[in-house]
């Protein structure tokens, strides 16, 4: 599998080659499949769109049908028996021959060529809403094992209210869902940090050193029975439990003057905290605090389904190491792609319309100077005449998005007029003082 890659074309089939994606080759997975919602985006204009004006480039709809496609796809994997074929059976049981089977038959085999990919240490991050969510926890479950499950991870995206409509029959969604699994007991994990709450630091954070450090005072309780950690120390008799550390220990704090000993032996000897030492808030399975990409935000591309870089930058930062192999098999406008480049780790990405892979381009070209070519290699585009021939036959706006690339342009939106629109905008920048 070549470092630093995209790729153009069916995810499933791509994965699915051993010469691309042999076993246990990849560190960290994450994936932001189409939600199943029954919206349509329409991508250049980067919003919902209502009724469908024919000048509108789509680059999918977020919806999927039981048709026999659908079904071929389904009955491939119950015949392959196993944890999965009983889950999808399952679920055809439940919601019977429908859309969200589709979706499910859809997911289903991707998801077991993930975990073939994966490596024991590796991780995977599923992104969905709602919708799904329930259906894709069970299906990961049968997947990768439940044994492996590590957290449903609550990412809340909107601020305020959720839902503005009077007659709403529901509470507001506000948050997606991140499903993240383990591929085995072995795999990596860094606890990730976020700044302090001000008001925590302001209230707990009360005493001062003469030098004027902060401190707050902490139990020295041993939070179970330990009779090796029984002691007086300084006149100060131990709690039921015991202390927390042993005595030699004790004895280093308090030389190094990390203890608060009142003069009182009747009162508890504490341990000081600094608030320079302190790391910030440990990170749980609530992230609000990484809002989502805004009107103004400079990461932002246009695409309708963009996610925030500081929420891969989590990801990626707690589930692999610098030069490990990330892995985003929906791609997209590629902020997974962005995020591992920016944390020194080697990406691969997959994406089945040329629109995407364009935007990926042009985001690696204006963020870090990469040349798709020379730093990075792009596989599955046309590669010569006939190709690009054929392509433009078959699918003219893929055909346009990809000969956009070629010159580094960008889509932009599409209305058609008598000289059929303008398909995309390339700009030049004068050196400063040239005439």
């Amino acid at each position: 599998m070549p470092d630093n890659t995209l790729y153009y074309g069916d995810n499933l089939a791509i994965l699915r080659s051993r010469d691309y994606f042999p076993d246990a080759s990849v560190d960290l997975v994450y994936l932001d499949p189409p939600f199943n919602s029954n919206a349509t985006y329409n991508v250049l204009f980067a919003e919902r769109s209502g009724a469908q004006a024919a000048s509108q480039i789509k680059a999918f709809e977020d919806t999927w049908r039981w048709d026999s496609e659908a079904a071929r796809a389904y009955f491939e994997t119950v015949e392959a028996g196993g944890q999965v074929s009983e889950a999808l059976q399952a679920f055809r049981k439940l919601v019977g021959d429908s859309n969200m089977l589709a979706y499910l038959a859809m997911m289903a085999p991707r998801l077991v060529e993930l975990r073939r990919v994966l490596k024991p240490t590796g991780s995977i991050y599923l992104h969905c809403d709602p919708t799904a969510g329930s259906y894709l926890r069970v299906l990961m479950d049968a997947v990768f094992g439940p044994e492996n499950f590590r957290n449903d991870i609550v990412w809340k995206r909107k601020a305020g209210r959720g839902e503005t409509n009077k007659a709403a029959i529901r509470f507001g969604i506000t948050a997606d869902n991140i499903l993240f699994y383990a591929r085995s007991k072995a795999a990596l994990f860094t606890r990730q940090y976020r700044p302090s709450n001000p008001h925590y630091i302001e209230t707990k954070f009360t005493h001062r050193e003469p030098d004027g450090r902060r401190y707050r005072l902490d139990n020295l309780t041993s939070p179970s029975p330990r009779p090796n950690l029984v002691y007086e120390y300084k006149g100060h008799m131990p709690p039921p439990n015991g202390w927390a550390v042993s005595r030699g220990r004790m004895e280093e704090m308090d030389k190094a003057g990390r203890l608060y000993i009142p003069s009182d032996c009747t009162k508890r000897i504490q341990r000081k905290r600094y608030l320079d030492e302190l790391e910030g808030e440990t990170v749980d399975s609530l992230w609000d605090d990484i809002p989502p990409i805004n009107s103004q935000a400079q990461e932002r591309l246009g695409y309708p389904t963009q996610k925030p870089e500081a929420l891969l930058e989590r990801i990626i930062a707690a589930s692999s190491n610098e030069g490990d192999v990330v892995l985003d098999p929906f791609c997209g406008c590629g902020t997974a792609t962005a995020a591992a480049q920016k944390l020194g780790r080697h990406w691969v990405g997959i994406d089945v319309t040329h629109l995407a892979i364009t935007l990926i381009k042009a985001r690696l070209r204006d963020a870090f100077n990469l040349e798709a070519g020379k730093d990075y290699t792009v596989l599955g585009e046309p590669v010569s005449v006939p190709d690009a021939e054929a392509l433009a036959a078959t699918d003219p706006w893929q055909f346009q998005w990809w000969a956009l690339g070629l010159v580094g342009a960008r889509p932009v939106e599409q209305k058609k007029g008598a000289d059929k629109g303008i398909d995309g905008r390339l700009y030049f920048h004068d050196e400063p003082g040239a005439d």
